[in-house]
């Protein structure tokens, strides 16, 4: 379940950034190569996930590294930004009349 779990995070996120595995890879600082992207993009891969990799793929993707450690089925790690409370980021304009 978590193999598949990685392997929509990556996809969606890919999709949602308008972002080729090439140019995920190079956000990574090269650390995750962009053939094990577009893999886990394609055909999932949670053995491609150590817990040294998750912080680097989470920045490839722009997510937390819990949410990687959680899709791999990594343990989590401590993270002081999770207490932060968000609201919603759309703003609905009301139409005249």
């Amino acid at each position: 379940m978590a193999d598949k779990d990685l392997q929509e995070l990556v996809r969606r996120r890919l999709w949602e950034l308008a972002r080729a595995p090439e140019e995920a890879s190079r956000v990574s600082r090269w650390v995750v190569p962009p053939e094990t992207i577009e893999r886990m993009a394609r055909a999932g891969g949670k053995s491609f996930i150590s817990e040294g990799l998750a912080e680097f793929l989470a920045r490839a993707l722009e997510v937390p590294e819990n949410r990687i450690r959680r899709a791999a089925g990594l343990p989590e790690v401590d993270d002081p930004r999770a207490d932060i409370a968000t609201g919603p980021h759309l703003r609905l304009i009301r139409g005249e009349g």
